[in-house]
This record gives C-alpha cells, sequence and structure tokens, in this order.
C-alpha cells in the first residue's frame, strides 16, 4: 500500500505542482503511522527530488515562465525556511489541524 500512495503522490506533484505533498503526509501518518511532525518532514525530503525531477520535465519542455519564476523564488525560499521552523513549534495537534484547514482552502479554491 505505501507503494501505492508513493506513485498516487508521484503522480499528484507532477500534475499538479506540489498536490502530492498533501497526499504523502496523509499517507505517512496513516500508512506508516508515523507522527504529524515526521510525517512532514518526511515528505518534504520526499518531495524534494521528485520536484527536482518534475521542475526539470517542465523546464526542458519549455513550461516554466523564468521571468516569473525569478520573483517568486526567493519569497518561496523565505516561506519554507519560516514553515520548517513553524512546524517545529507546533504540537502536532494544532499542525494537524492547520493542514486540514489548509487542504479544505486548496480545495475549495481549486473548486471556485
Amino acid at each position: 500500500m505505501p507503494y501505492a500512495a508513493g506513485f498516487v503522490s508521484g503522480i499528484c506533484n507532477g500534475l499538479m505542482g506540489a498536490g502530492g505533498g498533501m497526499i504523502a503526509v496523509a499517507a505517512l501518518k496513516k500508512l506508516c503511522k508515523l507522527p504529524q511532525k515526521e510525517a512532514h518532514a518526511t515528505a518534504i525530503g520526499v518531495m524534494l527530488p521528485l520536484t527536482v525531477v518534475s521542475a526539470g520535465i517542465y523546464a526542458f519542455s519549455g513550461e516554466v515562465a523564468w521571468d516569473v519564476l525569478c520573483y517568486v523564488a526567493p519569497a518561496l525560499l523565505i516561506g519554507g525556511m519560516a514553515g520548517a521552523k513553524l512546524t517545529g513549534k507546533l504540537s502536532n495537534t494544532w499542525l494537524c489541524r492547520l493542514f486540514a484547514a489548509i487542504m479544505v482552502a486548496a480545495g475549495a479554491w481549486m473548486i471556485r
């Protein structure tokens, strides 16, 4: 079952950018019985190489808006560092609640 979750996470990441991370966190928590913080950290570790591969495929196919990327990338790096620090300060319960709220908000945004 973890292989299927990994495959679905990879497809979601390739299709939607970072959607696979949400699936990976949920799968690592439920299937591998990891605590919330470890599930997030492990998902990030798994998604990094996957994202690099997906980004390379998009870049070689000419789908990357480089002029936008140069402005967005620094903010993403700063936000990623802030999010990782915040994750370390939140309890597993609050991290789970925040993650669920973000998933619901992302789903509502996509439906809209």
